[in-house]
């Protein structure tokens, strides 16, 4: 029973991220973040040991820090992601097949190698003789090593650094409101002995 459960959608993930890891990796990643800081913004919400005052200064933070995780998590792995990819579609890095296959075809290929233009993924589809097992399986490899790597600068050196920064700056804005309120709801008191007519 529990086999049978898990068995389609595990092959639906084996399909869709087969020929790219990494893919998975930035979904799964963003999601996670984007689910951490939902279950962050309600835990805040429905603790009744914080004070409506609390909540209105934590609730606007919390939201905050999730855009930034979120938003910096998703920027950076995509666009490591990306790059490589990218690098790889144009024979600028490849496996030592791809190579040996681009030197056998140095006429239709010499002079693109490397260019934005040029793409082995649509050579590929075209050529049987083309090794695309190699070429999948290296992409793949430095894609998803790239994305982790991203993720790892992403959590434990950008978002904490653009995070701290924006928690100081939502403080600072806070603690000037505060104030602000405290001076304007203070008025001085008189006794009714001491006004003249």
């Amino acid at each position: 029973m529990c086999n049978s459960l898990f068995q389609k959608p595990l092959e639906w993930i084996y399909e869709a991220f087969k020929k790219d890891t990494s893919k998975m990796l930035v979904i799964t990643g963003t999601a996670g973040w984007a689910l951490s800081s939902l279950a962050q913004i309600i835990a805040v919400l429905v603790n009744p040991n914080i004070s409506k005052e609390k909540k209105s200064f934590l609730i606007p933070q919390e939201f905050l820090d999730a855009v930034v995780n979120v938003g910096a998590f998703f920027g950076i792995t995509m666009f490591a992601k990306k790059t490589i990819a990218r690098l790889f579609s144009t024979g600028k890095f490849a496996p030592q097949a791809v190579r040996d296959y681009l030197n056998k075809n140095k006429d239709l290929y010499k002079d693109k190698i490397g260019e934005m233009s040029f793409d082995l993924d649509e050579v590929l589809k075209g050529d049987n003789k083309f090794p695309k097992d190699s070429y999948y399986s290296t992409k793949n490899y430095y894609t998803t090593l790239g994305t982790v790597g991203a993720s790892i600068l992403s959590c434990n050196i950008v978002t904490p650094l653009i995070r701290n920064a924006m928690a100081s700056q939502v403080q600072k804005t806070y603690i000037d409101m505060k104030k602000n309120t405290k001076k304007y709801n203070t008025y001085p008191q008189t006794c009714s002995s001491d006004m003249r007519v």
